[in-house]
């Protein structure tokens, strides 16, 4: 299914409304699981990565996850925020970031397409 198919009425209607998904933003780096079908089984594929983009459109949301891989080949993944195949995200941790888009670390390579972790202070008792 694409992210323009999804309204309202057909995500109250396939039950993905009660998904509870962590706030993520820019920057964090985010663990996705998926399924995935191969013949006639199915299974739960993980896709960790930097969120690079985030469109906001109510129903049909996404998000775009950039993984560098071990020979240096980068994937950007599009995910619709209320896909069924979208089973749980996961933050892995918070960055800092100045940016609404990050397309610019597709031009960095190495260290220099690291973005800072945010760090959270922890409450006084």
């Amino acid at each position: 299914m694409k992210a323009k198919n999804f309204t309202k009425e057909t995500i109250k209607n396939i039950g993905i409304s009660d998904k509870n998904l962590p706030e993520f933003g820019i920057g964090d780096v985010v663990a996705v699981s998926q399924w995935v079908k191969e013949g006639k089984t199915e299974r739960l594929q993980i896709f960790e990565g930097n969120i690079i983009a985030r469109k906001e459109n109510g129903a049909s949301s996404t998000f775009t996850v950039r993984k560098v891989g071990k020979d240096g080949i980068a994937i950007e993944r599009i995910y619709p925020v209320s896909s069924p195949l979208v089973d749980s995200i996961k933050v892995v941790t918070k960055a800092k970031v100045r940016r609404a888009k990050l397309y610019y670390l597709r031009d960095r390579v190495g260290k220099k397409a690291k973005v800072k972790e945010k760090i959270e202070k922890k409450s006084k008792k």
